[in-house]
């Protein structure tokens, strides 16, 4: 009953859709030249053969579905890619990521007609949903179609886990849409069957088994020239408020470290103005990245405010702290910085990634920190100490390696749902 409903409510709601569209292209959260998309209205012509739609929320989920997505464009030479999202950063993200025969299209907002002329144009074979990106009616006209659908990588914050308890009568169709919920972790998973996921399954989370981020290495060669000898840590993935921890990080172990240089990449570039003004009035000297500034003798801290660039500030740096883990938005993949020689450091906040950092602490790869005051000691006592540093970040390489056979298990589910329709190289059709 509810999602009829909902589904009649929505029905009405163009005209609001367009309004909410049109204010988030002023505050720059929608990419004015491919609005249309967001309407249902495709970018481009479906290829022909079949065709796999992976719904992937924002950055986070797009990164991790890259490795899966190369995986299976490597074995099933007649498999075409749709990739969709609903963030203008994802979409600059896959942009220069993806390979052939995979492309981006921005997800219709979750009203009935729009939905519908996005799936009457893409046609799609096999959908898989990841993380947690449920839209009643995105969800449900996808199955009535007999689309078969997968929830791969699945995870409810508590939040979600208490709005949808209180809402049965929509979470458990939409989960009972799917053939299988693969989730991150045995928690992720009992939340899942007590909201009505019976199918719901442990297979690890899909964050660890992501490739390598990617590097220009002549930019890398220039940027390592360009810094010197300086000591250096990076702030990776910050939210609003982590970058004035991070300025007075800088404060502090400058007393000890006298050159030092802090690197901040915010998780959302387009907040760069504001943070260059933070810091400013801060007393620090700023070069931004976006601008194409040099890091100079002069230069405190160096404004990372670009898009798919934290390869290069990883493996430059040595040492990086996650965002997100110093205020409650769950913190981001510390997989990433550990693949690249980092030695990691991360807040309270990471319920995103509890199981990737458990094994990281585990292995005395990383270090939890609850302010500001304890990241400026650990820091410092890294930046003192190269051989604990690198001693940290050889443990963490070590973890983040084991991470690939979660990929290898999901991709042993996705197989029955996708053989039928799309052998891998060297199958047959039965």
């Amino acid at each position: 009953m509810l999602p009829l409903l909902y589904s009649a409510l929505t029905r009405a709601l163009p005209p609001l859709g367009l309004l909410v569209l049109n204010r988030r292209c002023r505050r720059g959260k929608e990419d004015r030249g491919r609005l249309s998309e967001r309407r249902g209205i495709a970018g481009e012509k479906r290829p022909p053969g079949p065709l796999l739609w992976i719904h992937a929320a924002s950055v986070g989920e797009a990164t991790a579905v890259l490795g899966l997505i190369e995986r299976l464009l490597d074995t099933r030479p007649t498999l075409q890619i749709l990739v969709s999202t609903g963030t203008v950063a994802s979409a600059r993200l896959l942009e220069g990521r993806l390979p052939a025969r995979a492309r981006h299209q921005f997800a219709p907002l979750d009203l009935p007609g729009w939905v519908a002329r996005f799936l009457d144009h893409w046609r799609p074979d096999l959908a898989v949903w990841v993380e947690s990106e449920l839209w009643p009616n995105l969800v449900l006209a996808t199955h009535r179609r007999g689309i078969p659908m997968m929830l791969v990588n699945a995870r409810l914050s508590a939040r979600s886990y208490r709005r949808w308890r209180r809402l049965p009568g929509m979470i458990r169709p939409m989960l009972d849409a799917f053939a299988a919920c693969l989730a991150q972790d045995g928690a992720q998973a009992e939340r899942l069957r007590r909201l009505g996921a019976p199918n719901a399954v442990t297979l690890g989370d899909l964050k660890a088994a992501a490739a390598a981020l990617p590097v220009d290495r002549t930019e890398l060669e220039r940027l390592r020239h360009e810094v010197g000898p300086r000591p250096l840590w990076l702030a990776a993935s910050t939210h609003a408020g982590e970058e004035e921890i991070a300025a007075c990080v800088h404060r502090a172990v400058c007393d000890r470290h006298r050159s030092l240089l802090t690197i901040i990449a915010p998780r959302h570039p387009a907040r760069g103005d504001a943070i260059e003004a933070m810091l400013e009035r801060a007393g620090l000297h700023v070069s931004r990245r976006s601008r194409g500034e040099p890091v100079t003798d002069r230069t405190d801290i160096y404004l990372a405010d670009t898009m798919g660039e934290l390869g290069l500030f990883y493996r430059l740096a040595g040492i990086a702290f996650i965002g997100g883990s110093l205020v409650p938005k769950g913190g981001h993949n510390p997989f990433e910085p550990a693949r690249l020689g980092c030695a990691v450091l991360h807040g309270p906040h990471i319920a995103n990634c509890t199981a990737m950092a458990a094994a990281l602490a585990t292995a005395g790869a990383t270090q939890t920190i609850a302010d500001g005051e304890e990241l400026s000691r650990a820091v410092s006592a890294l930046l003192a100490d190269p051989a604990v540093r690198e001693e940290r970040a050889a443990a963490g390489a070590r973890v983040a390696a084991d991470g690939s056979a979660v990929l290898d298990r999901i991709l042993d589910q996705l197989a029955r749902l996708l053989d039928p329709v799309a052998p891998a190289e060297g199958a047959s059709r039965c």
